[in-house]
């Protein structure tokens, strides 16, 4: 694993943004589909500061609500420039991913 930290960094948050771009949802349930998507190893406190880091940026913003199960949660929202940068993202990573396919295939 600590050979794709490094490498997970930079598109955890690109994940994260198109989570949070479907439907308003809370940190939490962000680990559940990270780890639902094959991200086992991604924890709450690696998600928890990308969060925080995302919305200082004002690629996210977040409001509490009234939670059916007990405390109020903390549910985010990708903001204009949260779309635009999300957009950005999946074309960068569209490019990587060509050029490291065809390296690999040789």
């Amino acid at each position: 694993m600590a050979k794709d930290t490094q490498m997970l960094k930079g598109l955890l948050e690109g994940c994260i943004l198109m989570i949070v771009s479907k439907y308003e949802t809370y940190g939490y349930e962000i680990c559940e589909k990270l780890e639902k998507h094959g991200f086992e190893e991604v924890s709450e406190g690696s998600v928890y500061p990308i969060l925080i880091r995302l919305e200082k940026k004002k690629l996210l913003y977040s409001r509490m609500k009234e939670s059916p199960l007990g405390p109020m949660r903390k549910y985010y929202y990708l903001t204009d420039e949260g779309f635009k940068e999300l957009k950005e993202f999946m074309e960068s990573w569209k490019e990587i991913k060509k050029n490291v396919d065809s390296v690999l295939e040789g």
